[in-house]
């Protein structure tokens, strides 16, 4: 008979939907489900599993394997839950490049650009934006030099998944063993990025509407394809709005001319008001720093601080709730023995 270690393997998750996974384990696809008893009890700062993952599986030949472990993770992509009460969501994980799509008409926002770069460069992969839809722009060459202004470490690509236009300027981020997330709003042309990558259509597709320029969700779970080239892309179904969650780090780099704008101001403790001195406010009456850009630093900064108080307080009571639960785990063992 084999031993339990016999059936355990390591293994990629490549879709999650609901309670239910899809796992690639020795170049094999197996579903998989949650084991209890990993992940429900007696657990405590236990990562449920997100596609990306590496994970531990016991296979299971004739029916749903049953995933043991989370394995630790190089970079992750989260976003605040915005169900009151709920955790922080873990969106895709172990990924080298976060491509953030934005379309070439009315989707184009750098209030929302400035958003994604931020929880892109928190997550430890590397930011790249894809400007899409390049074949409906007559001025492409004006949106690239904004998004420069705003993405600047960030590489700014032009792409037309229709024509081809500007798609062979990928192929250095899609190399083999790499994996890639995306990262848009619904309509924003992810979906068929995806298709041209491959070469075939898998994902469904369709676009933003022309009166009101909203998109429609045409992905709603995180699934992930392997691409000729080897590199493993993730899809992650259209945001409208993405909600910050533990972004200090990565606020900090999109806003570094901020950053070190603050540290000019005549006092450490400046507040940006109307202290006599202060950097921040000077930028702004010469136009070296918009206001806009501004109010969007101090939103985003805001934001963040209370998704993390949200986080810390959902915390002491998921602690409290274990207690409890322990404790009455206890007095019920008790019943049983007398």
């Amino acid at each position: 008979m084999k031993s339990m270690n016999e059936f355990t393997k390591v293994g990629i998750v490549v879709s999650a939907q609901r309670e239910r996974y899809q796992i690639l384990v020795e170049e094999k696809l197996v579903y998989a489900r949650l084991k209890a008893a990993s992940y429900y009890v007696d657990s405590n700062e236990v990562e449920f599993p997100t596609v990306g993952d590496h994970v531990e599986v016991m296979v299971n030949e004739i029916g749903d394997s049953l995933i043991t472990a989370t394995l630790p993770r190089k970079s992750k992509f989260m976003r605040a839950n915005p169900t009151p009460g709920m955790p922080d969501q873990v969106v895709a994980a172990n990924f080298d490049y976060v491509f953030i799509v934005m379309s070439l008409n009315r989707d184009f926002n750098l209030t929302k650009l400035e958003r994604y770069l931020s929880v892109a460069w928190q997550s430890k992969g590397k930011p790249v934006v894809i400007l899409s839809k390049a074949d409906l722009c007559d001025d492409i060459e004006e949106y690239v030099q904004q998004a420069q202004k705003v993405a600047k470490q960030a590489a700014v690509i032009t792409v037309s998944s229709q024509t081809g236009y500007g798609m062979e300027k990928l192929t250095p981020f899609l190399q083999k063993g790499k994996v890639v997330v995306f990262l848009g709003s619904s309509g924003v042309g992810k979906s068929s990025l995806v298709n041209a990558l491959l070469g075939e259509k898998v994902m469904e597709t369709k676009d933003i509407r022309e009166y009101d320029s909203q998109g429609h969700h045409t992905t709603t779970y995180r699934q992930s394809f392997f691409i000729n080239s080897g590199a493993m892309v993730i899809d992650t179904p259209g945001m409208r709005y993405l909600h910050m969650a533990d972004a200090k780090e990565g606020i900090e780099i999109t806003y570094d001319d901020i950053e070190e704008l603050t540290t000019r101001c005549k006092f450490s403790n400046c507040s940006h008001g109307s202290e006599k001195g202060c950097a921040v406010k000077a930028a702004i009456e010469s136009g070296e720093l918009s206001e806009k850009r501004w109010k969007t630093y101090l939103n985003l900064q805001r934001e963040d601080q209370y998704a993390k108080q949200r986080a810390e307080q959902l915390a002491r009571q998921q602690m409290k709730n274990k207690k409890k639960y322990s404790r009455k785990n206890k007095e019920f063992r008790k019943q049983v023995a007398y």
